[in-house]
């Protein structure tokens, strides 16, 4: 779908499939350091428009400190029932609606680029129910947890995913990136 923007969730998981522990905690993931993965990041980032967060991810970016917010004036949409702090000269936009409606006004204000969903598992999983994820860019961290915060929580199963690239990382971790279908 090359010139067409895209819906991706990008984001790292253990080999048993939890991107948070049970308490929301991510130091096993902190443990490995970001210099292995930023060239990627950074390629991935240069393509992305519009961001869609769930509120426990926008407040433990926000816990670390507003100068932690590395998404300068992208617009970030923020699904919340609460209302939450802004971060002075970031585009932060509190959402609550149907996912259908944020996926079509984030595409739109994403202008040709990407939308990044960047967590959670279950707003991640709002989009594939909806049939509206258009890929998975994981990369998967040589660490088991046994429980926590699953990837992707949906409710139904999805069709079978389609291997576009594989990457290796340093420490052991590997780059997948999936093109969602359909279910049949």
């Amino acid at each position: 779908m090359c010139g067409m923007a895209l819906v991706q969730y990008y984001v790292a998981s253990t080999i048993d499939g939890f991107i948070a522990d049970s308490d929301d905690n991510i130091d096993w993931l902190l443990q490995f350091g970001f210099d292995s993965f930023q060239d990627d990041y950074d390629r991935f980032m240069a393509d992305v428009g519009a961001i869609v967060m769930g509120s426990t991810t926008y407040e433990y970016i926000i816990g670390e400190g507003t100068d932690s917010w590395s998404y300068g004036a992208t617009p970030v949409w923020v699904l919340t029932s609460r209302t939450l702090p802004t971060i002075p000269g970031a585009d932060i936009r509190f959402y609550r609606g149907d996912i259908a409606d944020l996926d079509q006004e984030a595409l739109a204000a994403a202008q040709g680029k990407n939308v990044w969903v960047v967590g959670g598992g279950n707003v991640a999983a709002q989009f594939a129910d909806r049939g509206l994820l258009d890929e998975l860019l994981l990369t998967v961290m040589p660490i088991v947890l046994g429980s926590g915060k699953p990837l992707l929580p949906i409710s139904k199963v999805t069709g079978v995913l389609e291997l576009e690239a594989t990457t290796p990382f340093p420490q052991g971790a590997i780059g997948l990136r999936y093109r969602l279908t359909p279910p049949a």
